[in-house]
């Protein structure tokens, strides 16, 4: 399998988040991707590549062009204005105000996002992009005859909607390269959420879409990030109705539960006969992660990798959250071997 990577993920480094009412230095930081490259280089999993670059037109097919706009352009007009932190939302157009766009750099800033955790430094956008065109390296991989790929994507990418940034994502990376699959051919794509926390950018992307089956496991929203998508009602609308699929857990599930969850994922993916399935393969459901409060050990992961193969679809596996960063490496290249030596 091949490992599609930018070390321009390193651009990308917020200082702090707010934790538990405290500024901490942030999670999603940049030696979560290092030490999953080094993994991959350990076990030979495959040759590592350098993505290409396929413009912005396959982005534009995702994210709106304002928001793109928006996005590129933030952090030079904070400069103009002398600061040099990070820029990050301190005011959102809540159920009570109004949804317009304001002139003001803030203002814009809350408008585009849904949560304080995607700050932007001078390099935020540069990352991203790169991010989005790793993935799309990745997919034009499949869609020449490879069976699998792994876009090893900093920063990750499920939680951003076609005109937000949030929970450390701001470029759809998964849904940009869903979208590019379709643009060139296939019929139907699925897309398989294994992040602890749902899939909200991805699900809101596709949920009126028949193309495209979001598949999703993750902690129960009615106590877990993101809170107000991801429950088992949501089944998509008009032509997407029947085609969104949320398996919510509750805290503490150990693999017994979680690998349960699996099969209903497999088998409604495996009704549904996709051309290609993009994986979106966050390992924040391991047992000592963080910020998350599933029971998964390493050993697990493999176990999911196999399952997934057994689908027998060209895969493709994009990076998105894990935060136990001493394991990331191990647990994430671990459901690559079990795909690879299913």
């Amino acid at each position: 399998m091949r490992t599609i990577y930018s070390d321009d993920h390193h651009l990308h480094h917020g200082r702090c988040e707010i934790i538990d009412g405290e500024l901490k230095p942030c999670f999603e930081m940049p030696s979560r991707a290092d030490h999953v490259l080094a993994r991959v280089r350990q076990q030979q999993l495959g040759e590592v590549i350098a993505p290409g670059d396929f413009g912005r037109a396959p982005i534009e097919r995702v994210h709106h062009r304002d928001y793109l706009s928006f996005f590129e352009g933030a952090w030079d007009r904070w400069a103009a204005m002398g600061r040099d932190g990070d820029l990050m939302p301190f005011t959102w157009p809540a159920r009570t105000l109004r949804s317009v766009v304001p002139d003001n750099l803030h203002g814009q800033l809350g408008y585009y996002s849904f949560d304080g955790g995607a700050p932007i430094t001078a390099g935020t956008w540069q990352a991203a992009w790169s991010a989005a065109q790793v993935a799309l390296t990745g997919q034009q991989l499949i869609t020449a005859g490879a069976n699998s790929a792994f876009a090893l994507c900093r920063p990750p990418g499920h939680h951003a909607a076609a005109d937000l940034m949030g929970g450390y994502c701001y470029l759809n990376n998964a849904a940009i390269a869903a979208q590019a699959f379709l643009d060139q051919g296939c019929k139907r794509v699925a897309i398989l959420d294994v992040d602890y926390h749902h899939g909200n950018g991805t699900q809101s992307i596709f949920y009126d879409r028949s193309d495209v089956l979001f598949v999703s496991l993750h902690g129960d929203p009615s106590f877990e990030f993101p809170f107000f998508l991801g429950y088992t009602d949501e089944t998509g609308e008009g032509a997407g109705e029947g085609f969104n699929l949320n398996l919510p857990l509750a805290a503490g599930s150990t693999w017994a539960q979680w690998s349960a969850a699996l099969e209903s994922a497999c088998v409604r993916i495996d009704d549904y006969s996709p051309d290609v399935i993009v994986v979106s393969l966050g390992v924040d459901t391991f047992k000592e992660d963080p910020i998350s409060q599933f029971k998964l050990d390493s050993p697990d992961y493999l176990r999911m990798g196999e399952r997934i193969a057994r689908l027998g679809k060209p895969s493709l596996f994009v990076m998105e959250g894990g935060y136990a960063v001493e394991e990331i490496g191990v647990n994430a290249v671990n459901v690559l071997e079990g795909f690879e030596g299913a």
